[in-house]
């Protein structure tokens, strides 16, 4: 049978849609057609956070069960008017605009991996990432407890810091830079390595900062290695490849207070209406300019 096809404009652009009942989460039925739904909704708050970066699609052609792939360099049949852009060798995808993101969603790209920096200057991180990882039996609640901790510590050193859900089983911690005098090897990597050190040594009950599966067991790993010209990490508002269509979702610090796992998952329909009564959380990210404290 051939495939179905549904002929759009958007934004003053065609785009040929394919296979919208296509179900990408079998476990609930959430089909293509609400993928990009849902994207094209989410895409007042989610492109302030892809504008302007490489991108790493992650793309799941036959729904989250069915086997994924990374696509680094932009796909050769991208439409001519996809803005396509070199950095590191590399020719990435840049997501600046509702068609593309709508067209990245009809490839079902279905998570969104920008980089910490700008794509005309890879070797200046915008922002320094913690990604918190709970080895099990810790989980959202541990991540919540070291997310708290994380706050305080940056806070003494004068950073002011935001949370989101992984949308997955995590926390992740951004710090906003958006200054020109930054760098990864002589600034993020270097203070996030030595502050998860610093706070492990302080939490050895809770705090872990080695990769180290062995050691990891009932703790959260404060992952500081995002922190690299070379890695990407999942962008705020996109969606996981978990059994539900969860969302990596920002946080009010009072929600990580609170420390309630249950309360701290969101689907895509929870995303869409928390931003209708609380607008962007993560608004400061690429706005917010902080100095890093020198080492």
């Amino acid at each position: 049978m051939a495939a179905t096809r549904v002929e759009v404009e958007v934004e003053g652009r065609r785009l040929s849609l394919s296979n919208l009942d296509k179900v990408m989460y079998p476990a609930v039925g959430f089909t293509k057609g609400q993928l990009i739904d849902y994207y094209t909704r989410i895409a007042p708050v989610l492109l302030p956070h892809l504008r302007d970066r490489p991108l790493t699609l992650k793309r799941y052609p036959n729904g989250v069960d069915g086997g994924h792939f990374y696509e680094k360099r932009c796909p050769p049949h991208a439409p001519e008017w996809v803005r396509r852009q070199e950095a590191a060798g590399i020719n990435f995808c840049v997501c600046d605009d509702l068609p593309t993101l709508v067209w990245l969603a009809n490839l079902a790209d279905l998570e969104l991996h920008p980089s910490l920096s700008l794509v005309d200057e890879i070797l200046r991180p915008t922002v320094m990432a913690f990604d918190l990882d709970p080895g099990p039996p810790a989980g959202l609640g541990e991540c919540c407890d070291v997310a708290l901790i994380l706050r305080e510590a940056l806070g003494r050193l004068g950073l002011e810091s935001f949370a989101k859900t992984s949308g997955s089983k995590g926390i992740q911690v951004y710090v906003p830079l958006n200054v020109e005098d930054v760098d990864y090897d002589g600034g993020t990597k270097p203070l996030s390595n030595a502050l998860a050190r610093h706070l492990e040594a302080q939490h050895p009950d809770l705090i872990v900062s080695s990769q180290k599966k062995e050691l990891r067991r009932g703790k959260v790993l404060i992952d500081w290695s995002q922190n690299d010209e070379h890695k990407t990490t999942v962008c705020v508002y996109s969606l996981r490849a978990r059994e539900r269509p969860t969302v990596s979702t920002p946080l009010a610090w009072e929600e990580v207070e609170a420390g309630d796992p249950d309360a701290l998952v969101f689907e895509a329909d929870d995303v869409l209406d928390r931003v209708e009564e609380r607008g962007d959380l993560f608004a400061s990210v690429v706005e917010l300019k902080q100095e890093l404290p020198a080492l």
